[in-house]
């Protein structure tokens, strides 16, 4: 997909119960926050599943669903959750695997899309992590997701007949599919003006020296566009400061 015709596009595939996608964008906020021309960045997420066949299981402990996903002991999926619940806290993040629902991501892509068409798919997936790490909701049902996208701001009429319609569904199976052709193996996977990809919950400085190399070269691909620049305290030429 090309970059809108005024800003710098940066696609991100992930999914909802990916740890390292919600940490991975921790990371990415943090590199963006540093970067000079973040007005002029335009961010896309993309649908991603891990488990397309998983059933919602909302009595399921996730450390019992995790072992037996990963054919492991019960305590040593305990203790890979545990670590990865101190990474998380090392980006802010509060991570409560207890509380955990086990749940099938699709309609809360389906709900991510809808989200975009009112410009509110950012908030929609911060409300969408943190339901699942921190707050333990199930992010498959609909009466969550329509109270999450009222939280954002959307109309939950609207919204409630869009996912009892299901619609948004091809939308998130193209995502997956555009995936597919990328050779995306996992997620977060992070794709900058089309040309520039990083795989994973990378440091934050390395998000921001491939936002500036491929922000460079947008500017070279498109010399017409006049950037929005955010107005400060300034000095010119021949004026006293």
């Amino acid at each position: 997909m090309k970059a809108t015709k005024h800003k710098m596009q940066i696609e991100i595939w992930s999914d909802v119960m990916c740890p390292f996608c919600y940490i991975g964008k921790r990371k990415f906020e943090a590199a963006l926050e540093q970067f000079q021309d973040k007005e002029n960045i335009e961010i896309v997420w993309k649908s991603f599943q891990l488990s397309p066949e998983l059933k919602t299981q909302p009595g399921k402990n996730i450390h019992s669903f995790l072992a037996e996903h990963k054919g492991i002991p019960v305590e040593d999926a305990k203790r890979m959750n545990d670590r990865v619940s101190q990474m998380a806290k090392q980006v802010g993040l509060v991570y409560n695997f207890d509380k955990s629902v086990v749940a099938n991501s699709f309609n809360a892509h389906r709900f991510s899309h809808f989200a975009k068409q009112y410009g509110k798919q950012g908030e929609a997936e911060e409300k969408l992590f943190c339901s699942y790490f921190t707050d333990g909701k199930n992010i498959d049902d609909y009466e969550t997701l329509v109270q999450l996208g009222s939280e954002i701001g959307l109309d939950k009429e609207q919204l409630k007949n869009a996912l009892d319609s299901n619609k948004y569904a091809d939308e998130v199976r193209n995502d997956i599919y555009e995936a597919q052709q990328a050779g995306v193996r996992g997620v977060p996977f992070f794709l900058f003006n089309n040309k520039f990809a990083i795989s994973g919950a990378q440091d934050s400085q390395t998000f921001l020296g491939t936002l500036e190399k491929s922000f460079s070269d947008w500017r070279k691909e498109n010399p017409e566009i006049k950037l929005e620049v955010l107005q400060g305290q300034t000095c010119t030429p021949g004026e006293d400061c």
